[in-house]
């Protein structure tokens, strides 16, 4: 392999995980993504949400987690989140 393909090589994510943003599957590359870079994913990928939602990391015990824009999420599958309005009282 020459250098110029293993850069290449270093530069494409070594896995792709499938998490369910709002019920829709979504498609994230890497072993992990910031909550931005999960809702940047979405929405490029079809969810309606804005850049500017709140992300929470449903549990599965039931509670949810908020996920702030530079909080690094560890990916693997069966991870659920959903994104909302930041003034959304419900």
């Amino acid at each position: 392999m020459t250098e110029a393909e293993d850069n290449v090589k270093q530069d494409k994510p070594d896995r792709q995980t499938e998490v369910t943003v709002n019920g829709r599957g979504v498609v994230l590359d890497g072993k992990e993504a910031t909550g931005l870079e999960i809702k940047q994913a979405a929405i490029k990928q079809g969810v309606p949400i804005q850049e500017n939602f709140v992300l929470q990391e449903e549990l599965p015990n039931g509670s949810s987690k908020i996920i702030g824009d530079t909080d690094v999420v560890h990916l693997r599958p069966h991870l659920k989140f959903t994104a909302i309005r930041h003034d959304d009282n419900s």
